[in-house]
């Protein structure tokens, strides 16, 4: 038996477990039917709390998508970990340092109860994100789009289209996806820019699917926009979810925002959820 906690922020949904004990090991297959929104919970990540040895760090962050797979980064996912582990009393805490399978995430938990995430710095390196493409630029042109294409820990390309609602952005995405230039797939951002301070955003995530939020793709569509000369260094960008606030100074970037408890319960992987 395994209790859970499921949060969402800005409608991005996760369940937490704790397994500072490390007694959870669950498989790609078991994940899968966690997440099956109609025979399991349902959910876009499945967040993890374990202990870490590192000096200076709080917890360790490990983080699945709905198909099983390990990702390094989620930006709303992070939110709510933060408020999970003060709401369990693992911490009192308003700052927290958590270690994911790229490095650290600093988490500030506001009077509001909003959370601040120090994301950490954008990574352009084609070879690093990884992007399989000849020379590094700013926008590049790849099947029939034009995007920049950058790490926030996880891969990201960034659109920039006059109406994300009036492209078949799904069928963009997969294409990209689903392509050579990217060997570990990609999440793929629509941005719409309103003004300097201001976008409108959609988000086709690798492993899940469209969300309602997607925390390091408003990261990564922000800092490209800056990149084209179009945003100012703080933006307001708003998802499907709701909206967050995305801050860009050139060495760090950093996600505001809520997250929220929905409930708790427990589940036997033998018998399906109870």
């Amino acid at each position: 038996m395994i209790y859970f906690t499921k949060m969402q922020g800005l409608g991005n949904d996760f369940i937490v477990i704790d397994n500072i004990e490390g007694n959870v090991c669950l498989s790609t297959e078991e994940i899968r039917q966690l997440s099956d929104r109609r025979f399991g919970i349902g959910f876009d990540q499945l967040l993890i709390v374990e202990s870490s040895n590192t000096k200076g760090v709080d917890f360790r962050y490990v983080i699945f998508n709905a198909d099983g797979s390990e990702v390094n980064q989620c930006g709303n996912g992070a939110r709510c970990f933060a408020l999970y582990l003060q709401k369990k009393d693992f911490t009192n805490k308003n700052s927290i340092t958590v270690e994911t399978n790229s490095g650290n995430l600093v988490l500030t938990i506001n009077q509001d109860k909003s959370v601040r995430v120090e994301m950490g710095k954008p990574n352009f390196v084609p070879s690093e994100i990884p992007f399989i493409i000849k020379s590094q630029t700013i926008e590049y042109s790849l099947e029939g789009q034009k995007m920049g294409v950058l790490s926030i820990r996880n891969p990201h390309a960034v659109i920039n289209l006059q109406n994300i609602d009036g492209e078949d952005i799904k069928a963009i995405a997969t294409k990209l996806q689903n392509s050579d230039y990217f060997p570990e797939s990609v999440n793929v951002g629509f941005m719409q820019i309103l003004d300097r301070n201001a976008i409108n955003l959609r988000v086709i995530e690798r492993g899940v699917g469209e969300t309602l939020a997607c925390g390091s793709g408003a990261c990564a569509a922000v800092i490209h926009g800056i990149q084209l000369g179009l945003l100012e260094d703080k933006v307001k960008v708003n998802l499907k979810g709701g909206d967050a606030l995305v801050e860009y100074y050139g060495d760090a970037v950093y996600l505001s925002g809520p997250g929220e408890f929905v409930y708790e319960g427990m589940v036997n992987l033998r018998s399906g959820a109870s």
